[in-house]
């Protein structure tokens, strides 16, 4: 090593010392490698949207198992199981068991389709599902039974002025429901 701190010999810009080319070849390649991997498991984790059909079971308002995967209804939100709401004299209304029973009975009527997108936060594919022509996700926020999440506005808003399910009572929106009441 030269005076000051300078090297002195074979050493690139960040001070490593050189190698012969078919070294830097293979750590280069080896790079490259791992990049197309890491690019391959990301294309897998958000895919281009996959395909499932059969008999389901509805496990809340908003989610259900379908072939042994648990799916989450893309762009709504229903009130979770163990949500009330308030009627007009104030009684309590099981809300999140009405969500629950509503899906079930869509689910009841034969096998259903979905397109699953992506996973959520918690691993679970979000889903656009239907039951033969109607689209499960819409139906739920056409019937007052579940809220708009990113989608189905025109839907809540109907629901809302016809007063149809949860909007005929006072509620909290689930998303805030979920805040305040922290597992």
């Amino acid at each position: 090593m030269a005076r000051f701190g300078f090297r002195t010999g074979s050493y690139g810009p960040f001070g490593w010392r050189r190698v012969g080319r078919s070294v830097d070849f293979v750590v280069a390649l080896g790079f490259l490698l791992l990049l197309a991997i890491a690019g391959a498991v990301l294309q897998y984790r958000l895919g281009g949207g996959r395909d499932l059909a059969g008999a389901a079971e509805a496990i809340d308002g908003d989610s259900l198992r379908l072939l042994g995967e648990e799916l989450r209804l893309e762009g709504i939100d229903a009130p979770e199981y163990r949500q009330t709401c308030r009627d007009r004299n104030g009684g309590e209304v099981a809300c999140g068991r009405q969500a629950r029973r509503a899906l079930a009975a869509m689910l009841a009527l034969g096998n259903v389709s979905c397109t699953v997108s992506r996973p959520d936060r918690y691993g679970r594919g979000l889903a656009r599902c239907r039951q033969g022509d109607a689209e499960i996700n819409a139906a739920l926020v056409s019937q007052g039974h579940a809220v708009s999440y990113g989608a189905y506005q025109a839907e809540e808003a109907e629901a809302k002025a016809a007063g149809r399910g949860i909007w005929a009572t006072s509620f909290e929106r689930p998303e805030a429901w979920r805040r305040s009441h922290p597992r």
